[in-house]
């Protein structure tokens, strides 16, 4: 290299010229590339003549090399700044605030009968008892005749319920239907296990009504269950009362008026004085509601399971999940729950 200063001096002004003329981010690299590029381009060149430079001359030539260098990463920089705060400022006056906003995408929700299982879950778990299943397609022994409903009971109606009509048959060689009831759980927990027992069985159950804001074909029904030594109907009215304080508030009053149900003696109708969301103490006014019927096991049923009354009692209770559901949410319409509108599910997210 002749005059390493005058080189150093041309590059330099070459390269800011560049920089300074590069209009757009694209420009702006091809320019680095061409004069900082690190592995070709101007300052490559300049790198490699330095091994001609006097011995003596090194550390002087060295030193204006960087400084070289720096000053035009420096322009390279700079030049840098000025286009992303231009682009940034062309993109702010493009902006409409004066537009309305778009809309973010909707976020999906739980189905409010499936909050309220979950809830009921919750409670009754803490109470002690267990969550279990059963099938929605029964044969009439655990339908009916385990629970001690006779031949003749209006409940076994085909008219009452939904036979199938397929060829296959239940156990004993009667026909299936869909489970009108979800006791027929409490039959298959207890005949496969030994007292005690305490479980509670939620799921959908089918009955022929016709279909208006109150009653549909298909609900959902929690049935509980506890079977032990010396289990009495205290027992009963402290889980129901106890149950129905902590989901509908701690003020909720409960009575049980006597009723029949061929599967418990003495049967209970229980009810809720509820006073709407925000529960007050029980003074305000408010209304009864029905939640279900409950009662002390028939020694019928325990027979038929393989148990022995004179050693063991129990109780049962069943409730109406929709029921729940539309009284805690405000729903005036059953249909609403199976009807799928986006709209109407959209409330409660």
């Amino acid at each position: 290299m002749s005059d390493p200063t005058a080189a150093f001096a041309e590059y330099e002004r070459e390269a800011t010229a560049a920089l300074a003329a590069a209009a757009t981010p694209e420009d702006l690299e091809a320019a680095r590339i061409e004069f900082l590029g690190k592995k070709q381009g101007r300052l490559r060149d300049l790198q490699k003549s330095l091994g001609s430079v006097p011995k003596e001359d090194k550390p002087a030539v060295g030193k204006a090399f960087n400084e070289v260098k720096t000053r035009v990463q420096a322009a390279l920089d700079a030049r840098q700044a000025e286009l992303e705060s231009a682009e940034g400022a062309a993109a702010a006056d493009a902006l409409d605030v004066t537009l309305p906003g778009r809309a973010p995408h909707a976020v999906g929700a739980v189905h409010p009968l499936t909050r309220t299982i979950a809830e009921f879950k919750t409670i009754l778990g803490r109470l002690g008892f267990a969550a279990v299943e059963g099938p929605e397609v029964e044969d009439e022994r655990h339908n009916f005749n385990a629970l001690n409903i006779p031949d003749d009971h209006p409940a076994r109606d085909p008219l009452e319920n939904f036979y199938l009509s397929a060829a296959s048959v239940g156990k004993g060689g009667g026909p299936l239907l869909l489970r009108s009831q979800t006791s027929t759980v409490q039959i298959r927990v207890m005949e496969q296990n030994p007292p005690p027992v305490r479980v509670i069985s939620i799921g959908r159950v089918y009955r022929p009504d016709t279909i208006d804001a109150t009653h549909h074909c298909q609900f959902h029904q929690m049935e509980g269950l506890m079977v032990g030594e010396g289990v009495t109907m205290a027992h009963l009215k402290t889980v129901l009362t106890l149950f129905c304080r902590a989901y509908l508030g701690e003020g909720t009053k409960v009575r049980f008026r006597p009723s029949f149900f061929p599967f418990t003696e003495p049967s209970v109708e229980a009810d809720a004085l509820w006073h709407g969301a925000g529960t007050g103490d029980g003074g305000e006014e408010g209304r009864w509601l029905e939640l279900g019927g409950a009662g002390m096991i028939d020694p019928n049923v325990l027979k038929a399971v393989g148990y022995d009354p004179e050693r063991v009692s129990g109780f049962a209770f069943g409730f109406g999940m929709e029921r729940f559901c539309m009284m805690r949410h405000g729903i005036s319409d059953i249909r609403l729950l199976t009807e799928n509108d986006v709209r109407f599910l959209r409330q409660f997210g």
